[in-house]
């Protein structure tokens, strides 16, 4: 019964257009004040502890070096080079934005920041290359959403903080995942290309590549600052956003000198808000756990799934449409610090690796951000190309497939996420 008071209630709140942080905070709070005797001086005890985590601290730090490298030029830069690799392909622009937002997604660590940066470069030379703009947006939206899944990924620092799980073996794990996510939609890039016959560039030198290379270098060299000093323990992922954010401020500043001083204040201003926010709902999540926690929600649950004998692929699949509904209705960082202390406890029961589960539920997570009605890649990309939402959603369709059929392996192949991990001795 409190089980469905409590997510009736959430829902009820949500329903009437209400922010989803400020939804979890009444829910809490009605709870509270008329159907629990816990103490109130207990819940803001929890809501100071519940967000006093080292973890938490990467993710200012992420959103402050993304928001560097998105004002500095470091995308061109990029887009150059990967448009020289692979420009000659069929739909070689579109091959580029997908490998351009793979290397992006792997030094800002936010879905949104990697199509704004992408796509608003390469978009508008796509269409003036001759390709369609439907064609373009369902590159970049979709590619786009590697932002989460290629480490650093400010998604599964949240699933960390929920479940007290390893923020550095998540990102190691993330690694294969997204190389072959990446190769997937290149793949469904290239086939639509030469199915319709999209234009190509011309072939680029080895002395046009090197060069592009070169420019690019400083950018690219984060990945290897961040997963580098991950890996061999030089520091924390904490220490290592800390590190990216110091770094992306030097190289867009002081190396490529694409920004001005002058802009600092307003890159600080917008990481800020962007960060409040983010801790503005996991300060409501964590609340919102304590009370379920406190109600023995989650244990209750497990256990009814248990009896329920669904197994570890039934319990998966359950999970999938689950989190793919919730994608409908709710934004990543929500959906994470909210399903994943209660579905958690089941996934241990079953014996499923708690790792594993994370890179799966990152993964719901991409999907989420390609589809109606709040998908952010799409309000992201809908405010480059100026196309309808319902259009964009045509638009994405091909690749959006293709991300479910990834969906479907990552969820029954364990060991496309925990190769790496384990090979590196983190779990």
């Amino acid at each position: 019964m409190n089980v469905a008071i409590i997510f009736g209630l959430l829902l009820a709140l949500m329903l009437t257009g209400m922010p989803i942080s400020i939804s979890l905070g009444l829910t809490v709070l009605t709870f509270l004040f008329t159907m629990t005797d816990v103490p109130i001086q207990s819940v803001a005890l929890k809501l100071f502890t519940g967000i006093e985590k080292f973890e938490i601290m990467a993710i200012p730090f992420f959103i402050l070096a993304g928001n560097f490298l998105t004002h500095g030029g470091v995308a061109r830069r990029m887009i150059n080079f990967a448009t020289a690799m692979v420009g000659h392909w069929y739909g070689g622009l579109g091959l580029a934005g997908v490998l351009a937002c793979a290397l992006f997604a792997a030094i800002s660590g936010s879905s949104p920041a990697t199509v704004v940066a992408i796509g608003s470069i390469l978009l508008p030379a796509m269409v003036k290359a001759g390709f369609p703009t439907r064609f373009g947006a369902g590159v970049i939206t979709t590619s786009g959403a590697l932002g989460i899944l290629i480490p650093p990924s400010i998604v599964m620092v949240m699933y960390a903080v929920a479940t007290n799980s390893s923020v550095g073996a998540l990102f190691m794990a993330g690694v294969v995942p997204g190389v072959v996510l990446a190769t997937l939609l290149g793949i469904t890039t290239w086939y639509r290309a030469r199915k319709n016959d999209y234009p190509r560039q011309p072939r680029a030198s080895w002395g046009v590549r090197l060069k592009t290379l070169k420019d690019s270098f400083w950018g690219l060299f984060l990945i290897v600052v961040v997963m580098g000093g991950i890996y061999t323990g030089m520091f924390t992922p904490t220490e290592a956003a800390a590190m990216a954010a110091v770094y992306a401020f030097f190289v867009a500043i002081f190396v490529y000198k694409d920004m001005s001083l002058k802009k600092v204040p307003k890159v600080l201003l917008d990481s800020a808000n962007m960060s409040a926010m983010l801790l503005y709902i996991i300060t409501n999540a964590v609340l919102f756990s304590f009370i379920m926690a406190n109600e023995n929600i989650p244990q209750i649950l497990a256990q009814w799934l248990m009896d329920m004998g669904l197994g570890t692929i039934g319990f998966l699949l359950a999970v999938n449409i689950l989190l793919l509904v919730a994608g409908n209705v709710m934004e990543p960082s929500s959906i994470v610090l909210i399903m994943a202390p209660i579905l958690f406890p089941v996934a241990m029961k079953l014996g499923i690796d708690p790792i594993h589960f994370g890179i799966m539920m990152t993964v719901n997570m991409e999907v989420g951000m390609c589809h109606p009605p709040v998908g952010l890649n799409l309000y992201v990309a809908s405010g480059i190309t100026k196309m309808g939402i319902t259009e964009l959603t045509v638009a994405v369709w091909p690749w959006l497939l293709t991300m479910l059929v990834f969906l479907v392996l990552v969820t029954y192949w364990p060991p496309l996420s925990l190769w790496l991990p384990k090979t590196l001795g983190m779990i």
